[in-house]
């Protein structure tokens, strides 16, 4: 355990430049500052996208169509840039320098879109579109917040698990739990509290109040600096990756038995028996290392998980979308009170801010009580990754169930209860905890050391590419389903669409991903 953690850390650098002390640098306390920055940054990130269709709509005067997709594409390009900044983060910068420049882009983007939303000259007249300027501002803070937060979803938990001891298992999930409910917690806030705001005291102090959260969650991450132990950039991992594919190509007819004897001459230690015609980059060029081909073959076996969820972020994009105007269109009133659509979110965030300690507690009990060191079997990433996408079917065929119950009762005069939709909303949310969550240890856990910070951002880009694919299957099924008479989702009265079927076909779509995913599993 010694040599361990010597190993571990002679990797690791202090503020200075030395070695980091154990004694003094990282740990628990350390980590606890990355997850109460995530409560802050995720706060912002939230109020503010889950609400921009409204500030689109009702200041800047876009089309209702239009402010949709532009939210979409807000979300979907937040997600997909933090490969970028994964990819900064473990090629140039410390992931310290990557979360410290990207905040503060997030920041300067953030700020911009404040000055717009006080400054009625820089807002379009009333019935009128937004002039190029006008757009020109909009988009420049838009797009620069939505870079800002791409960095800061890679950097921020690799950084906070590079503070802990990766010889204890037990202690990087802990972690990634406690990162998920400081997430949730920040989106508590974002769907209750800064929601409350916006519809109450209007744009502009939602605005000033996300700057300044943001501004005092800089300054928290900042001030952690002395204790932080920090990872040396390790050059670009797709220059590396992309060297060992070449050299296996060139190297395609060569033995194979040739190559692993090499490996073996040098002592390296292979990891798994997968891409072993990847060994075959070894022959003939001194320039690639057994390491390097280690790495690779461990990052393309992350992809086939990677990939088996992206359907079940397709699921998730619907709460922001078609079911929100489920919403607007059934009875939201509670007592004397309105209840907002968006806040509908609030059930699966209560569900997981339970769920989380209690799980905690679980393990801690059960481990204790059978003397258990390790981590529990039953808990494994890739089991919690796998019910997370069951569950995701089964939260589509129960929105499938209530949407067709709400259609029929619509037309009959009868206006259903909003919380009709709190089923599929917890479903969902208990999905997403089980399969983001996983997600990120696993990522992490399982990824080359050097391609913590981008095989991490997978989580993040799964997220993004279901929203896109979301979009996609939208304009697929209005398709073929046009051929055949009417078109399931047309026009602007749900009353005459028929959501329940696109919700029937994310159902099936889900159940065969669940198969596939299982395919992969059993697999790595």
């Amino acid at each position: 355990m010694a040599n361990e953690m010597s190993f571990e850390y002679g990797e690791l650098e202090d503020w200075r430049g030395e070695k980091a002390d154990p004694r003094k640098h990282g740990g628990v306390r350390a980590s606890s500052i990355v997850c109460v920055v995530e409560v802050l940054e995720n706060m912002v990130f939230l109020s503010n996208a889950t609400n921009f269709i409204a500030y689109f709509l009702k200041s800047m005067h876009y089309p209702a169509a239009e402010s949709a997709n532009m939210v979409t594409n807000f979300m979907g390009t937040s997600f997909l840039l933090t490969i970028l900044g994964g990819f900064i983060g473990d090629s140039f910068f410390t992931r310290f320098k990557t979360f410290i420049i990207f905040c503060t882009l997030e920041l300067l983007g953030l700020i911009l879109l404040t000055v717009q939303a006080q400054d009625s000259r820089l807002q379009p007249a009333i019935n009128s579109k937004p002039s190029k300027s006008q757009e020109a501002i909009l988009y420049a803070g838009l797009y620069a917040m939505a870079a800002g937060v791409g960095g800061v979803k890679a950097a921020l938990p690799a950084h906070g698990a590079d503070q802990l001891d990766h010889s204890k298992q037990r202690l990087i999930s802990a972690f990634f739990n406690w990162y998920f409910f400081s997430l949730c917690f920040g989106g508590l806030i974002a769907s209750t509290v800064m929601i409350w705001i916006e519809e109450n005291l209007g744009w502009n102090w939602s605005f000033k109040i996300s700057v300044v959260a943001l501004s005092v969650a800089l300054c928290i991450f900042s001030m952690g600096f002395p204790i932080y132990r920090y990872k040396r950039p390790g050059g670009s991992p797709l220059t590396r990756i992309y060297k060992v594919l070449a050299s296996a190509i060139r190297n395609r007819k060569a033995s194979l038995s040739e190559a692993e004897n090499r490996i073996e001459i040098f002592g390296e230690k292979r990891n798994h028996d997968k891409f072993r015609s990847l060994n075959k980059a070894l022959i003939g060029d001194s320039n690639v290392t057994a390491t390097e081909v280690e790495e690779t073959k461990t990052f393309l076996g992350l992809l086939p998980i990677f990939a088996s969820t992206i359907m079940m972020n397709c699921c998730l994009a619907q709460l922001m979308t078609f079911s929100v105007e489920q919403g607007n269109i059934m009875d939201r009133s509670l007592n004397n009170f309105r209840i907002p659509t968006q806040s509908l979110s609030v059930f699966p965030l209560m569900v997981m801010l339970a769920f989380i300690p209690l799980y905690e507690y679980s393990v801690r009990l059960f481990r204790i009580k059978n003397n258990l060191p390790g981590r529990l079997n039953m808990f494994q990433p890739l089991r919690r990754i796998g019910l997370g996408l069951a569950l995701a079917s089964g939260s589509m065929a129960v929105a499938a169930i209530v949407e067709a119950k709400r259609r029929v009762e619509a037309n009959n005069n009868v206006t259903l209860s909003v919380f009709w939709l709190g089923w599929q909303y917890v479903l969902l949310g208990l999905s997403d905890i089980l399969t983001l969550g996983g997600m990120l240890e696993f990522f992490y856990s399982e990824a080359p050391d050097k391609m913590r910070s981008m095989s991490t951002a997978l989580s993040w880009c799964s997220t993004s590419m279901g929203y896109f694919i979301s979009s996609v299957l939208v304009t697929l099924s209005n398709s073929v389903s046009g051929h055949f008479g009417k078109v399931w989702i047309g026009g602007n009265d749900l009353n005459h669409s028929r959501l329940d079927l696109f919700y029937t076909l994310l159902c099936i779509l889900n159940l065969l991903n669940l198969l596939n995913y299982i395919f992969w599993a059993r697999r790595y």
